[in-house]
């Protein structure tokens, strides 16, 4: 059972699914579903749209280089049955795999560091700009501290004539 990549979003194809598209030169395209083909179709980049793994890795959200990736890649040169080969081949596989989902994590980890904080920044700010919501009116009459200081501003008396000739 071969498992394709799609050419789009770079998830697995497997047989019987997706769309195949030959183009002129000979040249073979696979999609995992139709939303790839019509992004294909319409020529967008790969690397531009979110949510493919192109975009995500050239933005630093998946990992782009870890010595895992070599196992996964295809190959086409047929090798002679060998059972303890194919024993090792497949205790190794679960090795490999344990390796990526741990390196993995450690990358999401990297990268969700300074999340924590800077939400609680972000909430802080949040409550301060809107503390009239929480509090209510009487307790910010009686404590100036929670709220925001006043800004006075001076208008001229010929513009306050102007804005009472135009109300009228």
């Amino acid at each position: 059972m071969r498992l394709e990549k799609c050419w789009f979003c770079s998830s697995t194809v497997y047989p019987g699914h997706g769309i195949q598209f030959v183009r002129n030169d000979a040249k073979i395209f696979r999609f995992c579903r139709s939303k790839c083909h019509k992004n294909f179709k319409m020529k967008r980049n790969p690397r531009k749209v979110k949510w493919t793994k192109a975009y995500r890795r050239l933005h630093g959200k998946d990992m782009t280089q870890d010595s895992t990736f070599e196992f996964e890649r295809k190959r086409n040169r047929p090798e002679r049955y060998d059972r303890n080969l194919a024993e090792n081949t497949l205790k190794a596989i679960k090795k490999i795999d344990k390796v990526r989902v741990d390196r993995e994590a450690r990358h999401h980890k990297n990268r969700m560091r300074g999340k924590k904080a800077k939400e609680q920044r972000e909430a802080a700010k949040e409550l301060e700009q809107g503390i009239h919501l929480v509090k209510a009116p009487s307790v910010l009459q009686e404590e100036p501290s929670l709220t925001l200081p006043k800004i006075k501003v001076k208008v001229s008396h010929q513009e306050s004539q102007e804005n009472r000739a135009m109300e009228e």
